[in-house]
């Protein structure tokens, strides 16, 4: 009798915290905001990912202060709705948040992206023109001639200590 209530027990609390885990899952959906790229130039195209099933939505959409509001739109294969955004020319340079409004749930991410002020710069072909300055050009001739010398009197030693 014991074992039967037991196993009564053990199954209503079984169907319980199965029928629980949908519903939790859905309280934290949306569940992720990605910004690409995370540092980027006024006027700049903004690609914004969102994980979760609510955001497939139709009216989901996300919102800045940096960019006027952008419409969500599903990515096939998978719970991740997609939007690209152009961040304001007047925008002020600094970071900004993003908050995504899917199915009467919002999600914000502090500080999702940084706005710069100019071009991004970038490497080798980047935007940055500037060459080695006359104080840079100082400074490498200098450690160049430290080097020679250094190199000339440690050359002088060792022929010096070969003699004797």
């Amino acid at each position: 009798m014991r074992t039967t209530r037991a196993l009564a027990v053990a199954a209503a609390a079984v169907g319980a915290v199965g029928l629980a885990a949908p519903a939790a899952s859905a309280w934290a959906d949306p569940t992720n905001i990605v910004a690409m790229p995370s540092v980027i130039p006024k006027g700049g195209h903004l690609t914004v990912t969102v994980d979760g099933t609510s955001c497939q939505a139709p009216g989901s959409k996300i919102t800045s202060p940096a960019f006027p509001d952008a419409q969500l739109h599903k990515i096939d294969g998978g719970s991740t709705s997609s939007a690209t955004a152009i961040v304001h020319t007047n925008a002020t340079p600094g970071a900004y948040d993003i908050t995504a409004h899917c199915g009467g749930k919002t999600l914000t991410r502090p500080a999702a992206f940084t706005v710069i002020h100019g071009g991004v710069r970038g490497g080798i072909g980047g935007s940055s023109t500037s060459g080695a300055t006359s104080t840079d050009m100082a400074i490498g001739g200098a450690l160049v001639a430290a080097a020679v010398v250094g190199g000339g009197v440690f050359w002088m030693r060792r022929r010096a200590e070969n003699r004797a």
